[in-house]
């Protein structure tokens, strides 16, 4: 596999991010994750976006992080926030999310950010266990769906 540093708008970014949409709509019944979200804010030294590559050259796995401050809905200074973690079916099971996870910390803790933090849902049981086996652990809620009771947030000291 190999990992490369993207746009957020990039057409791989894209096409990643509306297969993760859909299964989004699928586990939860509705239209996906509707967070507002702008490629500038995936850009170094604000954030970064990665996809892997398998042998191919086809996208198969993705994940960014962006920088949150202090602010009304619930992020604390030095935050680095996960967005759009996502493994294809076909591709899970390899380790990729893990090694996207890792390769995502270390970036957000080379920016100067403290604090990692992600927003998932009750019924992405896989997301969670990845989290808590890497060493996040719930925290008091915060982000776009801090209200909804789906809503599970996890965090992990840079």
């Amino acid at each position: 596999m190999n990992i490369r540093r993207v746009s957020f708008d990039h057409p791989d970014a894209v096409k990643l991010n509306d297969r993760v949409q859909a299964e989004y709509a699928v586990r939860y019944g509705d239209e996906g994750d509707v967070t507002p979200l702008d490629p500038s804010m995936f850009e170094p030294p604000l954030g970064l976006y990665l996809i892997a590559y398998d042998a191919q050259e086809q996208p198969v796995a993705t994940g960014g992080w962006r920088t949150q401050d202090a602010n009304d809905e619930g992020y604390s200074d030095g935050d680095a926030e996960i967005k759009r973690m996502y493994v294809i079916e076909e591709a899970r099971g390899n380790g990729l999310a893990r090694r996207i996870l890792a390769a995502l910390e270390d970036d957000a803790r080379a920016a100067g950010r403290t604090r990692m933090v992600l927003e998932t849902g009750t019924k992405q049981p896989e997301a969670i266990a990845l989290y808590t086996s890497s060493g996040y652990e719930p925290c008091a809620k915060f982000g776009h769906y801090r209200f909804h009771d789906a809503s599970r947030c996890f965090a992990k000291a840079l």
